[in-house]
């Protein structure tokens, strides 16, 4: 599903109809493919929890920071609006995205590839012919309370979202907490291995946490939910005792 977050700094709604600043640069996507095969599909909050994690492991990694050899295109897919796109793949598709440069996530039950940013219309052909319809996963149980000590990503209980669109808002939420902590913060994260969990949020404290000041996640609208709606909020503990 595509998706594109709010960005932190711009001096403008990013969600406008009229063209912005970041409209005028280059515009890339990260891709992420999430792995459904027929007879073991990965619970849903598991798929949700490695897609963020996904995220997260790409913009630390070493080749896309500094001088590395994603580096110029992570930078240039950040200079513009930050969409990411989730798509599915099965069996032969699978192994042929997985021979493509990027990273795979493992999480108890999910695997979720996640690949430099592309141009917005120049997809490789083995990615470009993945399905983006189909992402649709359950919990077989429900999920677990969230660790407090942990960032928790709260979605909006409001909200009826496909899982891959959810993915993708995932994504954004533990980028927008990754931007606004200090280096530090991002070390200890990394090297813990990126805990996180993934919760729906009770009515009454998605109205506390949209006005807290935490990162708030706003769709730009081009897929299932209107423009302008607010999907995620990040409760990372850094940014918490900040408040």
């Amino acid at each position: 599903m595509t998706s594109d977050s709010t960005v932190p700094g711009d001096s403008v709604d990013p969600f406008r109809n009229e063209r912005t600043v970041r409209d005028e640069a280059p515009q890339f996507v990260l891709p992420l493919v999430v792995r459904i095969e027929r007879d073991a599909p990965p619970a849903r909050t598991d798929a949700l929890e490695t897609a963020a994690r996904a995220v997260l492991t790409i913009l630390s990694d070493e080749r896309a920071v500094g001088d590395g050899e994603w580096a110029e295109v992570m930078r240039d897919w950040q200079d513009a609006r930050i969409r990411k796109v989730v798509r599915r793949a099965r069996g032969a598709e699978w192994r042929r995205a997985e021979a493509l440069p990027g990273i795979t996530v493992t999480g108890k039950s999910a695997e979720v590839r996640v690949f430099p940013p592309v141009p917005l219309d120049g997809w490789p052909k083995d990615l470009a012919r993945l399905q983006v319809s189909g992402t649709d996963l359950d919990d077989p149980e429900p999920p677990a309370d969230a660790d407090p000590t942990a960032p928790v990503l709260w979605l909006n209980p409001d909200l009826d979202m496909s899982a891959g669109k959810t993915m993708a808002q995932t994504g954004h939420g533990a980028q927008l907490a990754w931007w606004e902590l200090s280096d530090e913060e991002r070390t200890a994260w990394r090297q813990a291995g990126f805990p996180l969990s993934v919760r729906t949020a009770d009515p009454a404290r998605w109205t506390e946490l949209t006005s807290s000041g935490l990162p708030l996640v706003k769709d730009a609208g081009f897929t299932e939910i209107a423009p302008g709606s607010a999907t995620v909020v990040t409760e990372h503990p850094a940014l918490r005792r900040r408040g």
